[in-house]
């Protein structure tokens, strides 16, 4: 049995990693740690205020769901403790990636920070890297729930890196007349990136591509926050033998 913990447990996406966690068959739902909701309960587990409770429980995996503060301290107590961390808050800088790589690669522990967990949204942006050889310009646009904290999601910076080391010849041209300020985004890689916020939604994106008379749009959508428990699940099953850290569900599904 793999013993699991999880941070930001009383959060939509951190108490339905309890649900799935606790029904999978080959895991233990340790302990739960969310300051905000400390005392309260996530099935049969009491939340925790502090990470010491992943410790004290000897969990062996933990799962960040939080924001980016609280999930830059917990990766690093993780590091120090080692106990491997699946990570699904975004946001982190390179230079951050970069420093925790080191850290981790001194640790017992491994890590991974996966901008989107879902299955078909990693399938999304492997086929648009795939594509984007045969097309001159490409656009992304993320819509996401009216209380995403970042824009653009890291599922949309991650497309844009990877379609521009594919293929560094776009048309894209950033002078281009802006009728209302912000309007187009911004762009990573020059390659433009729109964000929307939207009550109503989960986690939608598509990429578009366009040369000479054709365009190809590759699109994914989330409906349900049960859509991203099968690559949670995976990757605290994989990331034991995974060493260092991980950016990206890609390398846990053999792509």
């Amino acid at each position: 049995m793999i013993r699991v913990g999880v941070f930001g447990a009383g959060g939509r996406m951190g108490s339905t990693v309890c649900r799935a966690v606790s029904e999978a068959p080959d895991m233990e739902l340790v302990a739960a740690v969310d300051p905000v909701h400390a005392g309260t309960e996530s099935g049969e587990i009491r939340l925790a205020a502090e990470a010491h409770q992943l410790e004290v429980a000897g969990a062996q995996v933990a799962v960040d769901f939080t924001v980016l503060d609280a999930a830059r301290e917990n990766i690093r107590w993780c590091a120090a403790h080692g106990v491997h961390a699946v990570v699904g808050t975004t946001g982190f800088a390179e230079a951050e990636l970069g420093e925790l790589a080191e850290m981790f690669d001194r640790s017992p522990a491994n890590a991974a920070i996966v901008p989107n967990f879902a299955v078909g949204a990693v399938l999304m942006m492997r086929f648009a890297e795939m594509a984007a050889p045969f097309f001159e310009t490409a656009e992304i646009i993320e819509l996401h729930h009216d209380q995403k904290f970042d824009a653009p999601s890291g599922t949309a910076a991650l497309t844009a890196r990877r379609i521009a080391a594919a293929s560094k010849e776009w048309a894209t041209d950033p002078t281009k007349t802006v009728i209302a300020e912000g309007a187009r985004g911004g762009l990573i890689e020059g390659i433009p990136v729109h964000s929307v916020r939207m009550r109503g939604m989960v986690a939608h994106q598509e990429v578009l591509l366009g040369t000479t008379g054709q365009t190809l749009t590759i699109r994914h959508d989330s409906y349900d926050r049960a859509s991203f428990m099968p690559g949670v699940l995976l990757a605290i099953r994989k990331i034991a033998e995974t060493p260092g850290l991980t950016i990206g569900l890609d390398a846990l599904l053999g792509l």
